[in-house]
């Protein structure tokens, strides 16, 4: 029996290992569709709510499982909706695969319906490789180059299948002219090193400071040790981009946290007062948040030499990987013998974290959203996975959340866009279906798409061993981070029309969809709300209703800012005595000693 092109994908994605492909039906891709069920769903079809949660829950499902995400779309306005998924895995170096349906060839150019020029479409998100498939001899290669090519650039790539070549007979590439075959699936292994010449520069910038700052990114991620190691050697403090928040965990006393607008005192105390920088997998692009630029010798350690040199003016930059190169680099290294900058920083971290709990603990209507992350933090499993969404909650998520044990967290970084926080969540159980998933999503992300998707939560929650998965809703009924870059970066007061939200019962919207859900109006009971949710036999929502004054202004906040939100309150703020009051309060915590 003959091979259709569309059973033949499916072989080459079992071959690369692929699980699950994460998607939405269409016409465009019936011959696709139809494989699967001839494959028993072997790799199995995840029927997300929407394409775009499609292609966040691969780009969730790649970050947390280190393999290629896999997503599927048909032509048209299918395509065009995995648009902003794709994109998140480009601007956050994630590998994804999309296998793209397209209108039949017969009838391409004829206008005909659903027809989208689909390489015009994706040259720029699937820049580093996009291919339209037109005969099956293509196939193999096509295929295997959009892995290889995920994987090796992390990027995201995309192959589109006209829908009549997907129902016909596959025939592989032939020993001939203008054939391209293709080797078989395999694991691409590279830890590509620096010139030792290099690397000796590096160690001899490091070995002179006196005052060494560290700043990872998720590029260091395969290599804490090594961070570790070589913290303890300079006596450096390290602090963290968002995406490499999980790479070590707080309760180091030299760890810093988070860096930037969503970032802590130590963390720009660190930056302030260093002789010396070492920027190792990272791209953060806020230069202002690091030392002025004539302040600190630098090094920096990248995989991609495209991203390096360019957010500081680094001395010596090492392309390679960082955990190769830190194995070398780290020998060289001698120990600082004058321990008074990790003393420093130690009693800096310190004082943070008992600022941060005091904040917590401040008294909000009804609830004071630092809380939420701070009562999480005192129960989180060890092996927690935690996504977070956009918006104001990701500042309690940055600056509140003390990772430890294996915790992993992500969210869309450098897009930042909202609506990521619950598909993400979904790719990661796919990911790890034995380990328990948080949530953390602000009501306008949820009512933007998060809704929809408890229902893919509770079609595919008895495929996870681990059944927890907690969503926990900030419900506060404002667009709340929108509405304080208003007051703080424009002074603007808060524009009701936009930035006010329709209030509902996202707990009785989740019972509706399948899942348990608990609303929280009193800060007494969230310590108990937590317990329940994370000891759950079933995924879980926490509709926990939030103070939306609570300032999520950073702890350093600039003059500017500062007098921008003066003029805002002072412009007519419908909430103006009671963001005053809170922004009082939570200051007055930082003076505590």
């Amino acid at each position: 029996m003959s091979t259709q092109v569309s059973d033949y994908v499916l072989q080459r994605l079992r071959e690369w290992g692929v699980e699950q492909v994460f998607g939405y039906p269409g016409d465009g891709i019936n011959g696709l569709v139809a494989a699967f069920g001839r494959a028993d769903n072997n790799p199995r079809f995840v029927q997300a709510r929407h394409e775009e949660m499609a292609a966040f829950e691969a780009v969730g499902y790649a970050k947390f499982s280190g393999q290629v995400g896999v997503c599927i779309a048909t032509s048209g306005p299918g395509a065009i909706h995995l648009l902003n998924g794709l994109y998140d895995a480009k601007l956050d170096h994630v590998p994804v695969v999309a296998i793209v349906g397209q209108t039949a060839r017969g009838a391409m150019g004829g206008s005909y319906q659903q027809e989208v020029d689909l390489q015009n479409l994706f040259k720029d998100v699937a820049s580093d490789y996009l291919v339209q498939v037109n005969v099956a001899s293509q196939l193999p290669n096509a295929l295997d180059r959009a892995f290889r090519t995920a994987m090796a650039r992390r990027a995201p790539t995309a192959v589109i299948i006209p829908a009549d070549l997907q129902e016909e007979t596959y025939e592989p590439p032939q020993h001939a002219f203008k054939q391209v075959p293709s080797s078989p699936p395999a694991p691409l292994t590279t830890t590509p090193v620096p010139p030792a010449a290099e690397i000796q520069r590096a160690a001899e910038i490091l070995n002179a400071g006196e005052r060494v700052a560290i700043l990872i990114g998720q590029g260091a991620r395969g290599a804490a040790a090594e961070v570790r190691e070589l913290a303890e050697l300079t006596g450096a403090g390290v602090a963290k981009a968002l995406l490499g928040k999980d790479v070590l965990p707080d309760d180091l006393p030299y760890v810093t946290g988070s860096i930037g607008l969503l970032g802590t005192r130590p963390s720009y105390e660190l930056m302030r007062d260093c002789d010396t920088l070492l920027i190792i997998g990272s791209n953060f692009p806020y230069t202002q948040f690091m030392p002025e630029l004539d302040q600190a010798r630098a090094v920096q350690i990248d995989l991609d030499g495209a991203l390096i040199g360019m957010r500081y003016p680094t001395e010596v930059n090492l392309v390679g990987d960082a955990r190769a190169t830190l194995r070398e680099l780290v020998p060289l290294l001698k120990r600082q013998s004058n321990r008074s900058w990790r003393e420093t920083i130690e009693k800096n971290v310190q004082r943070w974290w008992q600022t941060v709990e005091h904040q917590a603990m401040v008294g909000a209507e009804p609830i004071n959203p630092m809380r939420v992350i701070w009562e999480l933090s005192q129960r989180i499993p060890d092996n927690a996975i935690v996504t977070a969404d956009s918006g104001s909650s990701t500042n309690w998520y940055a600056r509140c959340l003390r990772m430890r044990g294996q915790i992993r967290a992500s969210l869309s970084g450098t897009l930042a866009t909202m609506g990521a926080g619950v598909p993400y969540a979904i790719g990661a159980k796919f990911a790890h279906p034995d380990r328990p998933a948080i949530a953390l999503v602000g009501d306008g992300a949820m009512q933007m798409n998060g809704l929809a998707e408890l229902m893919t939560i509770t079609r595919y929650q008895h495929l996870w061993s681990d059944p927890r998965l907690v969503v926990c809703v900030f419900h506060n009924n404002d667009l709340n981070q929108v509405t304080w870059e208003l007051r703080a970066m424009g002074g603007a007061p808060k524009f009701e029309e936009s930035q006010s939200l329709p209030d509902v019962s996202y707990a009785a919207l989740a019972r509706d969809m399948g899942v348990r859900a608990i609303a929280v109006q009193d800060p007494a009971d969230l310590g108990d709300a937590w317990d329940r949710a994370l000891s759950a036999d079933q995924p879980v929502l926490l509709d926990v209703r939030c103070d939306p004054e609570v300032p999520p202004i950073p702890p350093h906040a600039s003059y500017e800012q500062v007098k921008d939100l003066g003029k805002a309150i002072f412009s007519g703020d419908p909430d103006a005595w009671h963001l005053m009051w809170q922004g009082v309060k939570a200051k007055a915590q930082e003076l505590r000693r």
